[in-house]
């Protein structure tokens, strides 16, 4: 396989805390890797993004390839290269915005051909071209399988249809990625909320044999309920050696019951899209900087952060700059959420270690129950 490895140094039921060791770093777990989806992560630059204590983010596949091209972005020295970051780059595969942003074609056994969002050319993504471009041309640190993600809500045999077809295009990432020395693979569990379906997903993923395990289909609009009940059990299902990764995932809450049932690593679009949009996340939850209430708020987000954007600059500001349009609104929320998402992270990694991540789980949520 690869030279990644994991190593757990305290659990607390089936939460866990850890290192994943990559040869560009380490990725202190639980991690939550903000979106670099067009090679940046939104209004940030990478020495912001690195502030924050990131140690991976998070690249995507579909949107790559499209523009400025895969290619383009090797004969520009790779991803890291092209973005200046060199820290670990984690990659989608390019399925799930596939199925969700473009007009689809055709899904066959074969691949997936889909006309562009941007311009309505036609691509072809098969798993070889999927893992070609992840690992070959963006050269990125962990690379995803090419996988069917269906849309919610999804009836039993359609999810098994969806699941069959990711565990057979699994086996063919693995064959296109052969054994690579400094890049790891992980596979995707699929099965929408069907437990049955996910154990046979698990089941072959475990047989193929991969660096690290991913849980796909979920946060697709099932809603937090039946999330944490699929998290119930689909996690244990998965290598407890290897890195489990919820994808798309989520919003504060969403992160502390995940990692309360086993879960290791996250992505988001929400603390970036919310903070171009005026709104800031808080240990008492979300705050909407457009409220009139805080136009003559003298105090800042977080007093307490090592973040500038979450210390220096007043509400008051931060209302005025968002109600103006300014896109210096943009990049304080933007990484001021961030920063949050990262501080909430290092705050459960010592939970964790210290043996008190039920307390500190009951804490927040008691935390966001008394600001509602």
């Amino acid at each position: 396989m690869s030279t990644l490895t994991f190593r757990i140094d305290a659990t607390d039921g089936a939460a866990r805390t850890g290192v994943i060791v990559l040869s560009r770093g380490e990725i202190r777990t639980p991690a939550f890797m903000p979106l670099g989806t067009s090679a940046t992560v939104k209004a940030l630059t990478v020495e912001q993004v690195r502030s924050t204590g990131a140690d991976i983010i998070l690249g995507n596949t579909y949107h790559l390839m499209l523009r400025p091209t895969a290619e383009r972005v090797a004969r520009l020295g790779g991803l890291h290269r092209f973005m200046r970051w060199e820290r670990p780059i984690l990659t989608d595969s390019g399925g799930f915005q596939v199925m969700s942003l473009s007009k689809i074609s055709k899904v066959t056994e074969e691949a997936v051909t889909f006309h562009s969002h941007i311009d309505g050319a036609q691509h072809v993504l098969t798993p070889e071209r999927s893992i070609e471009i992840q690992a070959d041309l963006l050269g990125s640190d962990i690379v995803m399988q090419l996988d069917e993600c269906v849309a919610w809500p999804a009836d039993e045999a359609r999810a098994a249809a969806a699941m069959r077809l990711s565990g057979r295009w699994a086996a063919r990432c693995k064959l296109a990625f052969g054994t690579r020395e400094r890049q790891a693979l992980f596979g995707i569990q699929q099965g929408v909320t069907f437990e049955a379906l996910r154990r046979e997903s698990a089941e072959r993923l475990v047989e193929i044999g991969f660096d690290g395990y991913a849980l796909g289909g979920l946060a697709v609009g099932e809603g937090h309920q039946a999330m944490c009940e699929v998290l119930d059990f689909a996690p244990a299902m998965l290598p407890a050696d290897r890195p489990r990764y919820l994808m798309g995932v989520g919003k504060p809450i969403d992160l502390v019951e995940a990692v309360w049932r086993g879960v290791d690593m996250f992505d988001c679009v929400l603390p970036t899209r919310s903070g171009r949009h005026g709104q800031a996340w808080t240990w008492a939850g979300p705050v909407n900087l457009k409220n009139a209430r805080f136009a003559d708020d003298a105090e800042p987000l977080d007093g307490a952060s090592d973040c500038p954007a979450s210390r220096d600059y007043s509400k008051a500001y931060l209302h005025h700059l968002v109600k103006s349009g300014e896109i210096l609104g943009q990049v304080l929320l933007s990484w001021h959420n961030v920063a949050f998402f990262e501080a909430l992270m290092a705050r459960i990694r010592d939970a964790i270690a210290a043996g008190r991540m039920g307390a500190f789980r009951s804490e927040f949520k008691a935390g966001l129950d008394a600001a509602t």
